[in-house]
């Protein structure tokens, strides 16, 4: 029986770390340069979050060796292609209904990270505990971007830029610690022996 090729899982995993980083860096930007952030890197955003899009969705379609890190990516994808192209198309006018519809995808991502960090439990990563915070932090910081107090633009900038920083650690550490590459992995369905 034909082994099942580690090529994909890895470009996957690869972009999926990348776009992460990226994320956290480009939050970072929002943070210390608000007022220089919001047109120049909301369109740069708009383009990772595509990028970031595509990466989970071919993820979703990846078979990795838990299958943890990819299993709700089908309708994050799509979700991050649709405001990824809002970003891109209206990036200033938009910016209050970004900010909320960021803190969503960071609330709903963290919940659904939450359930991740109990299975790797399961699973025996030792480093589950690092998901559990990771979401529970994101969880608050998106509590924070959907009902932010703030008409501020400079505020709402900084806020964004959060939302995207928690967005892209929990991203990275889910990739780090689940996704796991097998060179020698069967395609599903094979017994122990072969059959």
């Amino acid at each position: 029986m034909k082994m099942r090729s580690a090529v994909p899982i890895t470009v996957v995993k690869a972009i999926y770390i990348a776009a992460s980083a990226a994320l956290a860096i480009l939050g970072t930007l929002f943070v210390f340069l608000p007022a220089e952030a919001i047109d120049a890197l909301s369109k740069a955003l708009g383009i990772l979050m595509l990028v970031f899009a595509v990466a989970r969705l071919f993820g979703y379609f990846t078979k990795d060796l838990y299958r943890l890190a990819f299993q709700y990516d089908l309708q994050f994808g799509i979700l991050l292609m649709v405001l990824g192209m809002v970003m891109i198309v209206n990036p200033r006018q938009i910016l209050n209904l970004t900010i909320i519809a960021m803190g969503i995808v960071t609330l709903a991502d963290a919940l659904f990270k939450l359930k991740i960090a109990l299975d790797s439990k399961k699973f025996g990563i030792s480093q589950w505990w690092l998901i559990l915070a990771a979401a529970a932090l994101a969880a608050v910081i998106g509590v924070f971007a959907v009902f932010s107090p703030w008409d501020n633009a400079k505020a709402l900038a900084v806020i964004f830029g959060f939302s995207l920083i928690a967005e892209g650690l929990l991203n990275l550490t889910v990739a780090i610690l689940t996704i796991k590459i097998v060179k020698n992995q069967y395609p599903d369905g094979v017994d122990e022996d072969g059959s």
